[in-house]
Protein backbone atom coordinates (compact mmCIF):
# COMPACT_ATOMS: atom_id res chain seq x y z
CA UNK A 1 0.00 0.00 0.00
CA UNK A 2 1.75 3.45 -1.19
CA UNK A 3 0.86 5.97 1.47
CA UNK A 4 1.30 9.83 0.58
CA UNK A 5 3.28 12.48 2.53
CA UNK A 6 1.32 15.40 3.59
CA UNK A 7 3.12 18.52 3.73
CA UNK A 8 0.47 20.37 6.27
CA UNK A 9 0.98 18.14 8.89
CA UNK A 10 4.23 19.75 9.69
CA UNK A 11 8.05 18.73 9.75
CA UNK A 12 7.22 15.95 12.20
CA UNK A 13 4.85 14.20 10.21
CA UNK A 14 6.71 14.57 7.28
CA UNK A 15 9.92 13.01 8.77
CA UNK A 16 8.00 9.96 10.13
CA UNK A 17 6.74 9.79 6.49
CA UNK A 18 10.34 9.91 5.02
CA UNK A 19 11.52 7.51 6.97
CA UNK A 20 8.58 5.40 6.07
CA UNK A 21 9.30 5.57 2.63
CA UNK A 22 13.06 5.25 2.51
CA UNK A 23 12.49 2.12 4.86
CA UNK A 24 10.24 0.95 2.50
CA UNK A 25 13.67 1.58 -0.24
CA UNK A 26 16.69 0.90 1.30
CA UNK A 27 15.66 -0.53 4.85
CA UNK A 28 16.29 0.24 8.32
CA UNK A 29 20.01 0.48 8.46
CA UNK A 30 20.08 2.94 4.98
CA UNK A 31 17.87 5.07 6.54
CA UNK A 32 19.74 8.33 7.48
CA UNK A 33 19.01 11.32 9.49
CA UNK A 34 20.19 13.04 6.06
CA UNK A 35 17.89 11.56 3.67
CA UNK A 36 15.30 11.87 6.15
CA UNK A 37 15.47 15.56 6.09
CA UNK A 38 16.46 15.44 2.03
CA UNK A 39 12.86 13.31 1.40
CA UNK A 40 11.02 15.74 4.01
CA UNK A 41 12.33 18.81 3.24
CA UNK A 42 12.34 19.47 7.39
CA UNK A 43 14.85 22.07 8.49
CA UNK A 44 17.88 20.33 9.76
CA UNK A 45 18.01 21.75 13.16
CA UNK A 46 14.33 19.87 13.28
CA UNK A 47 15.79 16.30 14.12
CA UNK A 48 17.12 16.12 17.61
CA UNK A 49 14.05 18.69 18.32
CA UNK A 50 11.51 15.96 17.16
CA UNK A 51 13.62 13.01 18.02
CA UNK A 52 16.18 13.92 20.89
CA UNK A 53 16.82 10.08 21.33
CA UNK A 54 18.03 9.95 17.88
CA UNK A 55 17.56 7.16 14.57
CA UNK A 56 15.98 4.51 16.80
CA UNK A 57 13.30 7.22 18.06
CA UNK A 58 12.42 7.82 14.15
CA UNK A 59 12.61 4.33 13.54
CA UNK A 60 10.47 3.52 16.32
CA UNK A 61 7.80 5.83 15.51
CA UNK A 62 7.88 5.52 11.70
CA UNK A 63 7.26 1.57 12.44
CA UNK A 64 4.48 3.05 14.59
CA UNK A 65 2.65 5.00 12.39
CA UNK A 66 3.59 2.70 9.40
CA UNK A 67 1.87 -0.44 11.26
CA UNK A 68 -1.45 2.18 12.31
CA UNK A 69 -1.71 3.23 8.57
CA UNK A 70 -1.54 -0.38 7.18
CA UNK A 71 -3.46 -2.40 10.03
CA UNK A 72 -6.33 0.55 9.44
CA UNK A 73 -6.53 -0.66 5.50
CA UNK A 74 -6.22 -4.29 6.42
CA UNK A 75 -9.23 -3.95 8.68
CA UNK A 76 -11.16 -1.91 6.40
CA UNK A 77 -10.59 -4.51 3.89
CA UNK A 78 -11.35 -7.30 5.75
CA UNK A 79 -14.78 -5.62 6.73
CA UNK A 80 -15.94 -5.57 3.63
CA UNK A 81 -15.28 -8.50 2.52
CA UNK A 82 -15.24 -12.11 3.04
CA UNK A 83 -11.57 -13.75 3.93
CA UNK A 84 -10.66 -14.71 0.32
CA UNK A 85 -11.82 -11.49 -1.18
CA UNK A 86 -10.04 -9.45 1.10
CA UNK A 87 -6.86 -11.26 0.36
CA UNK A 88 -6.88 -10.72 -3.44
CA UNK A 89 -7.71 -6.77 -2.43
CA UNK A 90 -4.67 -6.42 -0.39
CA UNK A 91 -2.68 -7.99 -3.02
CA UNK A 92 -4.11 -6.02 -6.19
CA UNK A 93 -2.96 -3.08 -3.79
CA UNK A 94 0.16 -4.36 -2.87
CA UNK A 95 0.94 -5.39 -6.47
CA UNK A 96 -0.27 -1.84 -7.84
CA UNK A 97 2.21 -0.18 -5.06
CA UNK A 98 5.34 -2.41 -6.01
CA UNK A 99 4.75 -1.72 -9.59
CA UNK A 100 4.36 2.04 -9.59
CA UNK A 101 7.75 2.18 -7.61
CA UNK A 102 9.38 -0.35 -10.06
CA UNK A 103 9.88 -2.67 -7.02
CA UNK A 104 11.55 -0.47 -4.97
CA UNK A 105 8.81 -0.18 -2.20
CA UNK A 106 8.49 -3.07 0.23
CA UNK A 107 6.62 -3.86 3.32
CA UNK A 108 7.83 -1.38 5.92
CA UNK A 109 6.84 -3.46 8.91
CA UNK A 110 9.11 -6.11 6.97
CA UNK A 111 12.23 -3.74 6.55
CA UNK A 112 11.64 -2.68 10.50
CA UNK A 113 11.49 -6.48 11.53
CA UNK A 114 14.70 -7.42 9.57
CA UNK A 115 16.16 -3.74 10.47
CA UNK A 116 18.94 -3.20 13.28
CA UNK A 117 16.97 -1.65 15.71
CA UNK A 118 15.52 -3.55 18.42
CA UNK A 119 12.71 -1.36 19.53
CA UNK A 120 11.30 -1.30 15.42
CA UNK A 121 11.63 -4.98 15.60
CA UNK A 122 9.75 -5.26 18.60
CA UNK A 123 7.29 -2.99 17.13
CA UNK A 124 7.07 -4.91 13.79
CA UNK A 125 6.65 -8.54 15.56
CA UNK A 126 3.25 -6.63 17.41
CA UNK A 127 2.20 -5.44 14.20
CA UNK A 128 2.31 -8.48 12.94
CA UNK A 129 0.41 -10.50 16.08
CA UNK A 130 -1.69 -7.66 15.44
CA UNK A 131 -2.88 -8.66 11.79
CA UNK A 132 -2.80 -12.42 12.53
CA UNK A 133 -5.53 -12.01 15.40
CA UNK A 134 -7.81 -9.97 13.02
CA UNK A 135 -7.01 -12.71 10.44
CA UNK A 136 -8.19 -15.22 13.16
CA UNK A 137 -11.00 -13.71 13.99
CA UNK A 138 -12.53 -13.24 10.40
CA UNK A 139 -11.68 -16.82 9.78
CA UNK A 140 -13.68 -18.17 12.83
CA UNK A 141 -16.73 -15.12 11.83
CA UNK A 142 -16.42 -17.84 8.46
CA UNK A 143 -16.74 -20.75 10.52
CA UNK A 144 -13.17 -22.03 11.07
CA UNK A 145 -12.21 -24.12 14.37
CA UNK A 146 -10.26 -21.36 16.56
CA UNK A 147 -7.58 -23.50 16.85
CA UNK A 148 -6.70 -23.72 13.17
CA UNK A 149 -7.97 -20.00 12.40
CA UNK A 150 -4.61 -18.91 14.11
CA UNK A 151 -2.13 -21.25 11.98
CA UNK A 152 -4.00 -20.16 9.17
CA UNK A 153 -3.53 -16.46 9.91
CA UNK A 154 -0.24 -17.10 10.74
CA UNK A 155 0.42 -18.84 7.19
CA UNK A 156 -1.39 -15.94 5.22
CA UNK A 157 0.20 -13.39 6.80
CA UNK A 158 3.89 -15.39 6.73
CA UNK A 159 3.27 -16.35 2.73
CA UNK A 160 2.05 -12.39 1.60
CA UNK A 161 4.98 -11.04 3.27
CA UNK A 162 7.25 -13.60 1.48
CA UNK A 163 5.84 -12.97 -1.73
CA UNK A 164 6.08 -9.37 -1.08
CA UNK A 165 9.75 -9.96 -0.76
CA UNK A 166 9.65 -12.17 -3.35
CA UNK A 167 8.17 -9.70 -5.86
CA UNK A 168 10.15 -7.07 -5.18
CA UNK A 169 13.76 -9.12 -5.28
CA UNK A 170 12.22 -10.33 -8.86
CA UNK A 171 10.53 -7.24 -9.91
CA UNK A 172 7.72 -9.70 -10.61
CA UNK A 173 4.41 -9.32 -9.15
CA UNK A 174 3.97 -13.53 -9.73
CA UNK A 175 4.99 -14.93 -6.20
CA UNK A 176 2.09 -12.11 -5.04
CA UNK A 177 -0.43 -14.20 -7.39
CA UNK A 178 0.97 -18.04 -6.87
CA UNK A 179 0.78 -17.13 -3.24
CA UNK A 180 -2.60 -15.48 -3.24
CA UNK A 181 -3.98 -18.42 -5.42
CA UNK A 182 -2.82 -20.93 -2.58
CA UNK A 183 -3.74 -19.23 0.16
CA UNK A 184 -7.59 -18.66 -1.59
CA UNK A 185 -7.98 -22.62 -1.96
CA UNK A 186 -6.53 -23.67 1.68
CA UNK A 187 -8.90 -20.87 2.85
CA UNK A 188 -11.68 -22.21 0.81
CA UNK A 189 -11.11 -25.54 2.21
CA UNK A 190 -11.16 -24.51 5.62
CA UNK A 191 -14.31 -22.58 5.83
CA UNK A 192 -16.43 -25.48 3.67
CA UNK A 193 -13.79 -28.39 4.91
CA UNK A 194 -14.90 -31.86 2.66
CA UNK A 195 -17.38 -34.00 4.65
Amino acid sequence: MARRQDPTRGPRAAMIDGAITLMRERGVAATSFAEVLSRSGAPRGSVYHHFPNGKSQLIEEATTSASKWVGTGIDRILDASDTVGALRALVDIWRSGLESSRYEQGCPIAAAALGTERGARIIAGTSFDSWCAVLATKLIGEGVPEERAGSIAVLIVSSLEGALILAQAQESSAPLDAVVDELELLCRSAVHPAT
